[in-house]
């Protein structure tokens, strides 16, 4: 966009109130809310449902919205890494979302995951880089237990296999997870990271999930995380495709948590619990 326009520089805002990262303002933001870091994956995601209308498309930010069938949501790429989302996450929430799900592809580094599962994260190693721009790093980033419950159900009534664990967030795909950079590029930290981590039960690698978990933990708000496995580092094995079942799980956990939610308001419950 080439016009000039001025605003507050702690937190610019352009004319109509339009987010400077996202481009979008009130009214075009739902409650609910999928965030993949691909843009192209926002087209994919919104394939099935009922309605949907095209908000905005800058830089690596793409935003959609409709609803699938009464349910209304949102779905908004983060480009990849913790800065975009961070970015991307702080003006939704500003419009109003308050659940969010992350979806998208990741590489496992436990042998029995093959490519082709899906893993739900519950909670993440915090190796993002921008959740310390927010908090010390002895706070957790956990996943909401009410997103990651309808997470499992939506995997399960879809047939989906599936594993549940902790994810480790990085702010680089290289060096960040263990592989060499240029060159053959490594240090020590790095050959040991896998093994480090596998003794620790995380279960795969991906880059925006601890940056999501934190920012929401902090602001009181929910989100999840739901990864269709595409790599297995021990086995070597690089298989990309399936971000179709995330997406549908994804995509059915909002509705699940939506039937939820309306159980919560008719029970006067702050919380959802199994027997409500």
């Amino acid at each position: 966009m080439g016009t000039k326009w001025h605003s507050k520089a702690d937190k610019p805002t352009m004319e109509g109130g339009l987010q400077y990262h996202i481009r979008c303002m009130q009214g075009d933001v739902e409650k609910y809310c999928l965030l993949p870091g691909d843009p192209e994956r926002v087209t994919l995601i919104a394939e099935s449902w009922t309605e949907k209308r095209h908000i905005a498309n800058y830089r690596e930010h793409r935003t959609c919205s409709g609803a699938i069938d009464q349910v209304k949501l949102t779905c908004c790429s983060t480009g990849a890494g913790g800065g975009s989302t961070s970015s991307a996450l702080e003006e939704l929430i500003a419009l109003g979302a308050d659940t969010f799900i992350r979806v998208g592809t990741t590489g496992t580094i436990q042998e029995n995951i093959a490519c082709g599962d899906v893993i739900i994260s519950t909670g993440a190693v915090r190796h993002d880089g921008s959740s310390d721009m927010y908090v010390e790093p002895a706070y957790p980033a956990f996943a909401n237990y009410e997103v990651v419950a309808a997470l499992v159900e939506a995997t399960e009534r879809l047939n989906i296999k599936y594993h549940l664990g902790v994810t480790c967030s990085t702010s680089s795909w290289y060096c960040g997870q263990g592989r060499p950079g240029y060159n053959g590029y490594t240090q020590s930290f790095v050959s040991k990271k896998l093994e480090d981590l596998q003794n620790a039960g995380v279960l795969n690698f991906e880059m925006e999930a601890a940056t999501i978990f934190v920012l929401t933990g902090l602001y009181g708000l929910r989100a999840g995380a739901v990864c269709t496995v595409v790599a297995n580092r021990v086995t070597d094995e690089f298989i990309y495709g399936g971000i179709e079942k995330s997406a549908a799980v994804a995509n059915l956990a909002v509705q699940i948590l939506h039937e939820w939610d309306a159980k919560k308001v008719a029970r006067n419950k702050p919380y959802w619990f199994p027997s409500l």
